[in-house]
């Protein structure tokens, strides 16, 4: 694609690069910042990799996480590019936002509601992850892969395939995944981080949203919820009811599962999951976000918690219930 090549030309003549991922991070958005920010450096570039947000505390178990800085650190650093990764709007790099333009501006992404708004932008939705459009880019810039990097690289490969379980893992990603294998990837590591690394109070809080769970459409829309009162009775962070919207997923018979969180800055977010027959890119645009067909979420301001959940349970119902009776799969 004529995009990498623009990338790649962009990349060699830039004596610093500025290189952010989203807001709320997973997996694959700190994967590609880390993959991106250390292949870079060893082609002797100046970066500075900034997520704008909270990392939950399992990843800084990846040594150069801690490297990862907030959009505080903006003024100190001087930058030829900006590459903006794994986001689909501008304001999805939260106060990074307000630099997008100021240098030639990179979008690499792979959602199919990213709105393009680079100045080069590489979007293959088809893709499996942002990650794997990092390894491929890396490949062309001659970047060296040793077992820390490759590790870094297949972390956001494996988390947003849902560890090889999602419909996006097809051929490319097995091949990515088994390229980066080779070259010294430890798969181990980074299950072990992500996922058997709960603290007690994280299962006790999961205790609580199960309780609070309801189901509607005979069962195939399953949805929960966490308050503020319930975040802070556990002494727990925003980040911690990561990956919960997929446990109500797992349950027999259900289609959808939503689990909308009450974030510490007022924001209600809503994190959506489906199994095969429904897509949730419209019901996440509708409210202001985007996503994936399987995977994708919003977040609003200024309602309450009952507001939102309110609002939009009707509507996914309403639309879950058209996609049963077509009985259309994606």
């Amino acid at each position: 694609m004529k995009e990498y090549e623009e990338i790649k030309e962009l990349v060699k003549k830039s004596g610093s690069i500025l290189i952010a991922g989203h807001i709320m991070p997973d997996g694959d958005c700190i994967s590609s910042v880390l993959s991106a920010g250390v292949g870079f450096e060893r082609l002797g570039k100046k970066v500075l990799m900034i997520v704008d947000d909270e990392i939950p505390w399992y990843y800084y178990e990846f040594p150069d996480v801690a490297r990862i800085r907030t959009a505080d650190a903006l003024p100190d650093f001087d930058y030829d590019l900006i590459v903006v990764l794994d986001a689909s709007t501008p304001d999805r790099v939260g106060r990074v936002q307000k630099v997008l333009g100021t240098k030639t501006t990179v979008v690499m992404d792979h959602h199919g509601t990213n709105t393009m708004f680079g100045d080069v932008n590489l979007v293959i939705p088809t893709i499996g992850s942002t990650a794997q459009l990092v390894f491929m880019l890396n490949k062309k810039l001659g970047v060296h892969y040793d077992p820390l990097l490759a590790t870094y690289n297949f972390m956001g490969i494996a988390t947003d395939t849902g560890f090889f379980r999602y419909s996006n893992a097809d051929l490319k990603v097995f091949e990515d995944a088994a390229e980066l294998v080779g070259f010294g990837a430890r798969p181990n590591d980074i299950s072990n981080a992500i996922l058997e690394n709960r603290l007690p109070e994280e299962l006790k809080l999961f205790a609580d949203v199960v309780a609070n769970m309801k189901l509607e459409c005979d069962g195939m829309l399953a949805y929960s919820y966490v308050s503020r009162e319930m975040f802070e009775k556990y002494g727990l962070p925003d980040h911690s009811a990561s990956g919960f919207v997929s446990e109500l997923r797992a349950m027999k018979g259900v289609e959808v599962a939503i689990l909308f969180t009450e974030r510490s800055d007022g924001s209600i977010h809503a994190s959506m999951r489906s199994k095969k027959m429904f897509d949730l890119r419209e019901v996440a645009v509708r409210f202001g976000g985007g996503g994936h067909p399987q995977a994708a979420g919003f977040s609003v301001k200024g309602r309450t918690l009952s507001q939102v959940i309110d609002e939009v349970i009707p509507y996914v119902v309403k639309q879950l219930k058209k996609a049963a009776a077509r009985g259309g799969l994606l």
